[in-house]
């Protein structure tokens, strides 16, 4: 079923029999795959050309999944089994568009969402792209967590001389090639960005704001996070977290003496309140503890060749690589709705965050990864399906009243 039937009786105004989505990441199609299964069909917008924008226009080249393929796998359909363990972000951009092509899933691409609200009046959604107005009883918000890159206002920036670049146009260290490089951020992307530099003769020198989880990808030839998931069910989180600890400074070595230290919070602690993730390691710890991947404190300011640090030091510096993030781009523009906080995220917690009012769900918010994306796509589907009947549909005239009224 896929693509819902559509109804249009202009070029700028379209009834939608099922569900709008707006997003074509993994959260949109895992929504609409589980709405096919159901007997619902669901029109998905989005505003690039092609399926997870992110992953294919927005992510580095050495990419991998960091959680095993497993805890990574949308509903209905699993990853090919001659895929690795951890697929690389070639093979998982290709699962992707398998599992569309499976379940028919047809996004309408160069439409971006540019205004959402509900029409109390009518009782329906009216969304607006450039050049349409798609109207719908249901609107679901599948931009997720990381629509936009974060910019920081660093002091100073603009004088920079050199380049400066967000991860999310970064592909690969061979840019910089025998550069010094600032990379602003130790999460994930700066560690793994931090340590692609490095096997280009690059020099990072990686900032280290706040404190932050560093934890082995593995421990024992099994996942830290699958480990983390079984002992979760049998044992208290803050005695999973220590247990996790325990192993990681066994395998690891005291992270505080390389600059980074831990917060007081355990890591499935601090993920589940805050949302940020501990970073596994792929590599870019023995690089830190080598010297080649140089641990700095926060930048006091910016200057024209170069940096300087809270703690009084001062680095030339060629070019500059924000590792700073994605934030939900939702207040933008979904308009007349409480639903969702200042920061675009929904204010109801996982895992209740996925239905509003008046036909409006969410998925992908749950700070949770694929695995939280997945069981919201299902709990949603389900809930449409309840309410769907197959003589929902309106005729052309009731879109001409809508757009007239």
């Amino acid at each position: 079923m896929g693509s819902s039937k559509l109804h249009q009786n202009d070029a700028n105004c379209v009834w939608v029999d099922g569900p709008i989505i707006a997003g074509a990441g993994p959260s949109g199609l895992a929504t609409s795959a589980c709405l096919t299964q159901q007997g619902v069909p669901s029109l998905i917008l989005e505003k690039s050309d092609c399926l997870a924008s992110l992953w294919q226009l927005r992510t580095y080249d050495r990419l991998k999944l960091h959680l095993p393929k497993q805890f990574c796998e949308l509903p209905l359909l699993g990853f090919p089994h001659n895929f690795p363990k951890y697929p690389n972000k070639h093979q998982f951009i290709s699962y992707l568009e398998s599992y569309a092509g499976h379940f028919s899933i047809q996004p309408r691409f160069n439409q971006a969402v540019q205004n959402a609200d509900y029409d109390h009046i009518l009782g329906f959604w009216r969304v607006k792209t450039q050049d349409s107005e798609y109207i719908s009883r249901w609107l679901i918000v599948a931009t997720g967590e990381h629509a936009e890159p974060v910019i920081p206002d660093i002091p100073g920036i603009n004088k920079f001389n050199g380049s400066v670049v967000h991860t999310s146009s970064y592909k690969s260290g061979s840019e910089f090639k025998n550069q010094r490089v600032l990379v602003i951020g130790c999460g994930n992307s700066g560690m793994e960005v931090s340590l692609d530099l490095c096997r280009y003769n690059a020099i990072p020198h990686m900032v280290v704001r706040n404190t932050v989880h560093v934890l082995p990808r593995e421990m024992f030839g099994f996942s830290t996070f699958g480990i983390a998931m079984a002992l979760i069910k049998w044992f208290p989180l803050w005695l999973v977290d220590k247990f996790l600890l325990l192993v990681a400074n066994f395998i690891l070595g005291n992270t505080d003496q390389v600059g980074l230290r831990r917060p007081k919070a355990g890591p499935i602690e601090l993920k589940n309140v805050t949302g940020k993730t501990p970073v596994l390691d792929v590599g870019a710890l023995s690089q830190i503890k080598s010297g080649e991947i140089k641990v700095m404190e926060g930048v006091k300011e910016i200057t024209g060749n170069g940096a300087k640090f809270m703690d009084g030091q001062e680095k030339e510096i060629d070019s500059i690589i924000l590792a700073t993030g994605y934030k939900s781009n939702v207040p933008t523009w979904l308009k007349g709705c409480d639903f969702f906080n200042k920061d675009g995220m929904p204010k109801t917690p996982f895992p209740n965050g996925w239905k509003a009012e008046k036909g409006l769900y969410t998925v992908g918010f749950t700070r949770r990864g694929l695995l939280g994306t997945a069981s919201d796509a299902v709990k949603i589907a389900r809930d449409i399906a309840q309410q769907w009947r197959p003589n929902n549909s309106c005729s052309n005239s009731h879109v001409i009243l809508l757009k007239e009224t």
